[in-house]
């Protein structure tokens, strides 16, 4: 598996694999063509169907400059639906080509080349196994991420975590309509600042996680710094449980950085083992994702057992196979936002769920992620981050 920097990185919205992703091929293809006086980016797949609305076109204007953007909807024969090609012109001649694909999470991979992720860092690749080792060995999920990666890694999840926490308070504080036409409004505000008399202590918890997701998830809509988590669209899910339980239970910084690093792990298994592409897989695979990293998260903040945690996880995202990724004209707004708002308290819900039952469980963690993988390759295609069916296709505005 990667290095945990790959999974959670710091970026702008609204999509990690059609605005982070194209952004960071562009500025590889643009520092090795810098002789070029114009280019030409072709878009397939996911990428073309749904670039406009998540800011495709826009970011590789913004990195290339002179651009032509084409965006083919007929090919049909690529590797992965998030697939470009990218041509490099002097003079009215072409000079360079390449392939490259949005992986998911803002990733991205070159066609006949290595080496663009970090290199490999945790030598276990299945949680039963990592589980075995830390058992054997007496230590935690984030223990074994440090062991792996250094102390240092703890310094940069220091600074996921702020970015995580910054996008939570502007997003509570910004109001308005959000950009791209649907007309939604910002809600995180209004769900905030909203005075129930007589609120009960479920109902609180409810608000506040809520809020603090669609606050991330608006941020991210509109463009702003977010933090993948393990994607844009899922972006919500992770910061809002955390926040609200280090808001209400006083958890200190370190405690959620160590939090940060199980869900890493967490999320390093579904991207290393499955996918975490809407594109690829469905919403499953995003918010299905966030909410299995949340749950273990929320369960290493518990103290719970590795066998708790893992139960959490899976719950989690046993509950999500089968998830459509049919955003409202291309847009991460709907039904995205709202998605982020049920997975935080669904996470907060599998945690429970594992406190009590964690020993009757009969579904591994890694069976559920290969589960996850192959309903979503199962999946038709217009369900796989399109907008060709689902809400997308009978919603009318």
């Amino acid at each position: 598996m990667q290095s945990l920097r790959e999974l959670f990185r710091i970026g702008k919205g609204p999509s990690s694999s059609h605005t982070i992703g194209p952004e960071h091929a562009a500025k590889l293809f643009l520092k090795e063509n810098p002789t070029a006086d114009s280019f030409k980016v072709v878009l397939y797949g996911s990428l073309a169907k749904t670039g406009e609305g998540h800011g495709t076109q826009k970011i590789l204007q913004d990195v290339l400059g002179k651009v032509e953007i084409v965006a083919d909807f007929e090919t049909t024969d690529i590797l992965h639906p998030n697939t470009m090609d990218f041509f490099a012109y002097l003079d009215g001649c072409q000079i360079a080509s390449l392939r490259i694909y949005s992986v998911g999470g803002g990733a991205i991979e070159v066609e006949g080349r290595e080496g663009i992720v970090s290199d490999t860092l945790y030598p276990l690749s299945t949680f039963a196994a990592i589980k075995a080792h830390l058992e054997k060995e007496g230590k935690r999920l984030p223990e074994y991420a440090y062991a792996c990666e250094g102390e240092e890694l703890k310094d940069y999840l220091a600074e996921v975590w702020a970015a995580m926490k910054n996008a939570v308070q502007e997003g509570l504080k910004a109001k308005g309509e959000l950009p791209g036409g649907l007309g939604v409004e910002r809600r995180a505000h209004v769900l905030y600042f909203k005075e129930i008399p007589n609120e009960g202590a479920d109902t609180l918890e409810d608000r506040l996680v809520c809020a603090y997701a669609f606050a991330v998830s608006e941020q991210n809509a509109s463009g702003g710094t977010i933090v993948t988590a393990p994607t844009c669209g899922a972006c919500g899910v992770l910061p809002a449980v955390l926040c609200y339980l280090q808001e209400q239970k006083g958890y200190a910084d370190e405690r959620i950085i160590d939090a940060l690093a199980a869900a890493g792990i967490i999320g390093n298994l579904i991207k290393t083992n499955a996918s975490i592409s809407g594109a690829e897989c469905g919403c499953q695979a995003e918010i299905g994702s966030a909410c299995s990293m949340a749950a273990a998260a929320i369960a290493e903040l518990y103290g719970m057992t590795l066998e708790q945690q893992e139960y959490a996880a899976e719950v989690a995202m046993e509950h999500h196979l089968g998830l459509t990724c049919d955003p409202i004209a291309g847009l991460v707004q709907i039904p995205c936002i709202e998605r982020n708002a049920v997975a935080a308290m669904r996470a907060l819900n599998a945690a429970e769920i594992a406190k009590f039952l964690f020993g009757s469980r009969k579904i591994s963690f890694d069976l559920v992620v290969e589960t996850m993988y192959e309903t979503g390759r199962d999946m038709h295609g217009r369900y796989r981050e399109t907008s060709e069916g689902g809400l997308a296709k009978l919603y009318k505005r």
